[in-house]
């Protein structure tokens, strides 16, 4: 149940980040998704233990871990974006 949750959060927080990089017409559901669990991983290891917080990758659902999880995917489409265009946009 678990994994299901994941995949459903990190689809809200892949569309919430592609929403704010205006590249949400570019990405389809799938990269969506993929990007809003590859931005908690990104978030979760590196940004989290910095400031004593939760990972939703372990089931810390609170709000701080959520809005790191966000950052995380917003900065990993930020990355993609700078490594496909040249620009951040």
């Amino acid at each position: 149940m678990g994994i299901i949750i994941l995949i459903i959060i990190g689809g809200i927080l892949g569309w919430l980040a592609s929403m704010v990089m205006r590249t949400d017409g570019q990405q389809g559901v799938l990269l969506n998704v993929v990007v809003g669990i590859v931005g908690a991983l990104l978030a979760g290891f590196i940004i989290n233990p910095m400031i004593g917080g939760g990972n939703i990758m372990a089931g810390d659902y609170s709000a701080s871990s959520l809005v790191v999880s966000f950052l995380g995917a917003v900065v990993l489409l930020a990355i993609v974006n700078l490594v496909r265009r040249g620009s951040v946009r």
